[in-house]
């Protein structure tokens, strides 16, 4: 097993992933807010926030895809390690990771049903930057309107006239993360 597998993950895990789950359970609460988030030191190319966020909410039972550049053999042993999530298609996972365009079609992840809503997918989106300029947000958790940097319009808007069904996202980039719950109107 390299070194590589074995190392960046938390030193202290019991702290450290209360830390995150606090920043990213307030990243959801307030849609277009930024959290930071460190601990983790994945390998390349998954950023310190997104590899944060899979420590934080992945584990046996929560079924992962990976997409793109990420779905590569450093990443997978590197997650397998460190939380034993198991790697399955899109159309069965709760968490989804990758790039934007290598996450698509969004058609392709469960959105929950009308007796299980939250039984929907969360795209853990890597960015190469964000930023609170761009799309407007309005809704639960957002005083009047907040801001940020999308990857496209679109996509958020049919998102959101499935409420209570959709998939949620959280946006990552270095050790910043912003969500984007299914709630969230997009204009």
């Amino acid at each position: 097993m390299r070194v590589q597998t074995l190392e960046g993950g938390f030193s202290e895990p019991a702290m450290q992933a209360a830390q995150a789950f606090r920043a990213v359970m307030d990243a959801m609460a307030r849609p277009g807010s930024f959290q930071t988030l460190n601990g983790a030191t994945p390998p390349a190319p998954l950023s310190a926030a997104a590899g944060t966020v899979v420590l934080t909410l992945c584990d046996t039972d929560t079924p992962l895809y990976l997409a793109g550049a990420l779905d590569c053999a450093e990443v997978r042993a590197w997650i397998s390690f460190h939380t034993g999530a198991p790697f399955v298609a899109a159309a069965d996972c709760m968490f989804a990771l990758g790039g934007w365009a290598d996450l698509m079609p969004l058609s392709a992840y469960p959105t929950g049903t009308s007796e299980y809503p939250d039984r929907s997918a969360t795209l853990i989106v890597e960015m190469g930057t964000l930023s609170g300029e761009g799309h407007s947000l309005r809704g639960p958790g957002i005083r009047d309107t907040a801001h940020l940097s999308l990857p496209e319009l679109e996509a958020f808007q049919v998102n959101h006239l499935q409420f209570p069904l959709g998939l949620d996202f959280i946006f990552a980039s270095g050790e910043s993360i912003a969500a984007l719950p299914r709630s969230t109107e997009v204009f």
